[in-house]
């Protein structure tokens, strides 16, 4: 068996929202969209408006029993419920405590809804970050007006925290922080304070100029990558030109499995990004370098991750790397220990009822679908 330190995941982000565990199987929209604004309004918007507090708790579970299993010990999430605000964020840490899984968790502050929501948003996070560690997430520039934005720096400078956005993932976001603030998106961004704290998270990062990825990489930022992510909602590829070495991986909602982030960047980088073996390896670890210079607990060295691979060719340090990439899967994951206590044992959550939890899960996944349309 090949012992391997805790494998641990950045929000999506950005977080990997939780709110998408449902997602799966779910009918088509009731338009075909053509642009990633419409994947926005008629996927993502529909969906978390649908969703209450049951909703929530059942995706929660449903996402940290599949990072348990995949060998993730800590999630860092970016959650969105314009109908269901209040709790929803205390909810989703119980359900993840209730598996096992560490968390830093925000709420998607926007203006998309009304600024009576963007409000709530706020008052979610600053009761949730006055109880618990957490971030104080925004959805992106083009959702987000001054007062929003100049308020939510402001909860992070109080509460000692920091950002989690979304930064140009897709043209539209930098086009129209042009057309309506007359300044480029990272300027607005950097002018509001967003750059000034060593915890924000800045998601995705597509769309940028050089000047732009100079003054992210002259703050104390991190930026995230979602390979997998931009490749399915076809906005462009990520590259780290100029961005400097604060990257993490990320899924987006994607998936919970945070090898196979590393690989997706590794692979779709040999031609729009300059990447290696090493580098991948690096951003994949990046995120304890994060946790860790930001003092976040939960990530210490009592979290451990037991891998069962029969590798049929010899195998030391000089050549870890390229079983990193080409040997090493999650699905070889035989136990998990997160924050000193098993919650996998021989492939087995030791800490939750799987199949109650799952079954649960398809009914809330069927109200889900139902409330959407």
């Amino acid at each position: 068996m090949i012992a391997q330190e805790n494998i641990s995941p950045n929000h999506l982000p950005t977080g990997i929202h939780v709110y998408s565990a449902l997602a799966r199987g779910m009918g088509a929209p009731r338009k075909n969209p053509e642009n990633f604004n419409e994947i926005l309004q008629y996927i993502w918007w529909t969906l978390d408006k649908a969703l209450d507090l049951d909703i929530i708790r059942s995706s929660a579970l449903v996402t940290a029993m599949a990072c348990a299993k995949n060998g993730v010990t800590f999630v860092i999430d970016h959650h969105a419920s314009p109908y269901a605000i209040q709790g929803s964020l205390e909810t989703i840490a119980e359900a993840f405590e209730e598996v096992g899984v560490g968390h830093l968790l925000c709420y998607e502050i926007s203006d998309r809804d009304g600024l009576e929501i963007a409000r709530a948003g706020l008052e979610e996070t600053a009761d949730y970050l006055s109880k618990r560690p957490g971030l104080v997430g925004l959805h992106a520039s083009f959702t987000v007006g001054h007062e929003t934005l100049n308020q939510a720096v402001e909860l992070a400078r109080l509460s000692k925290s920091g950002i989690h956005i979304h930064v140009a993932e897709d043209k539209s976001d930098a086009l129209h922080c042009f057309e309506n603030y007359n300044q480029c998106l990272i300027d607005r961004l950097a002018n509001a304070g967003v750059l000034d704290f060593s915890k924000t998270i800045l998601g995705h990062c597509l769309h940028l100029n050089e000047y732009e990825r100079e003054q992210i990489e002259k703050s104390p930022v991190w930026v995230v990558q979602n390979m997998e992510s931009n490749l399915n909602n076809s906005v462009g590829f990520f590259n780290s030109a100029g961005l400097g070495k604060r990257i993490m991986l990320g899924t987006d909602g994607m998936h919970s499995d945070m090898l196979r982030s590393a690989k997706s960047a590794f692979f779709a980088g040999h031609n729009f990004d300059q990447i290696d073996y090493s580098e991948t390896y690096r951003r994949f670890r990046n995120v304890h370098h994060y946790l860790n210079a930001n003092n976040f607990s939960g990530d210490g060295e009592n979290n451990l991750v037991v891998i069962d691979y029969d590798t049929p060719t010899p195998f030391n340090c000089n050549n870890f790397l390229g079983y990193f990439l080409f040997g090493i899967e999650s699905q070889q994951v035989q136990h998990v220990i997160s924050q000193g206590k098993i919650i996998v044992e021989n492939g087995r959550l030791t800490t939750v009822n799987e199949e109650q939890i799952l079954a649960a899960a398809r009914v809330q996944a069927d109200r889900l679908w139902q409330k959407m349309h």
